[in-house]
């Protein structure tokens, strides 16, 4: 039995993933700022008030974490903005920043001392972060950040391979969740899986990879 920790968890691929661990017997902890009815009612340990927004605030929001020995780390929490080159808002794409690429850094610089060797930290990005990808333009707060995310975690990849940590850079589909509208091709359900087969094959050796969902290696 593994146990996981889920940032992100009250609802949609965050809450989807909570449900496929729990599934599979393992003991989950379900991060998020404010508890859902699904959540709590999911079976999971709950914690309430993480704020991946609030950097001064993590290491207090996740003090309860100390005495846990994490086998695998799912920095899910995200958030999408839409700003065009025409319309920018300054405000929005530095929260994007903090929530998508700055909150998962300092959630796993927390949270690392408390895996041991054989554990795994899943970034959940976005394809909208690669630069090869990019044929359409916009959303530069979430291009921005997410590509952000991907450059953190393939430096921890590399930092923690010494103590036998492996990174997932994880793009989880164009998924039907309230951040889209629930205008997505593959539901949470379907998505979470394929995400946990991904956590399942990761190792050393492809430490730091940037993959769909679906197994395919994404472009940088």
């Amino acid at each position: 039995m593994a146990t996981v920790v889920i940032t992100g968890a009250g609802r949609g691929i965050g809450l989807a993933l909570v449900q496929a661990y729990l599934q599979r017997g393992d003991k989950v902890y379900g991060l998020c700022r404010h508890a859902t009815k699904e959540l709590l009612q999911s079976g999971a340990e709950v914690l309430e008030g993480v704020d991946v927004a609030d950097i001064t605030g993590l290491t207090e929001a996740l003090k309860p974490l100390t005495s846990v020995q994490i086998d695998i780390l799912i920095n899910n929490a995200g958030v999408l903005g839409n700003e065009t080159f025409d319309r920018p808002d300054p405000a929005s794409v530095e929260y994007q920043f903090k929530v998508n690429a700055l909150g998962p850094l300092v959630v796993s610089q927390l949270l690392a001392p408390h895996m041991q060797k054989g554990g795994k930290i899943a970034m959940v990005t976005s394809r909208m972060g690669s630069m090869a990808d990019n044929g359409s333009g916009g959303y530069y707060g979430y291009r921005m950040s997410k590509a952000a995310l991907n450059a953190a975690g393939v430096s921890m990849a590399r930092d923690l391979g010494e103590r036998g940590i492996a990174v997932a850079l994880l793009h989880p589909g164009y998924v039907q969740t309230q951040m889209v509208n629930f205008a997505g091709d593959v539901s949470a359900n379907v998505s979470a899986s394929c995400l946990v087969q991904r956590i399942d094959g990761l190792n050393l050796d492809n430490s730091g990879q940037f993959w769909h969902a679906n197994g395919e290696v994404l472009p940088w």
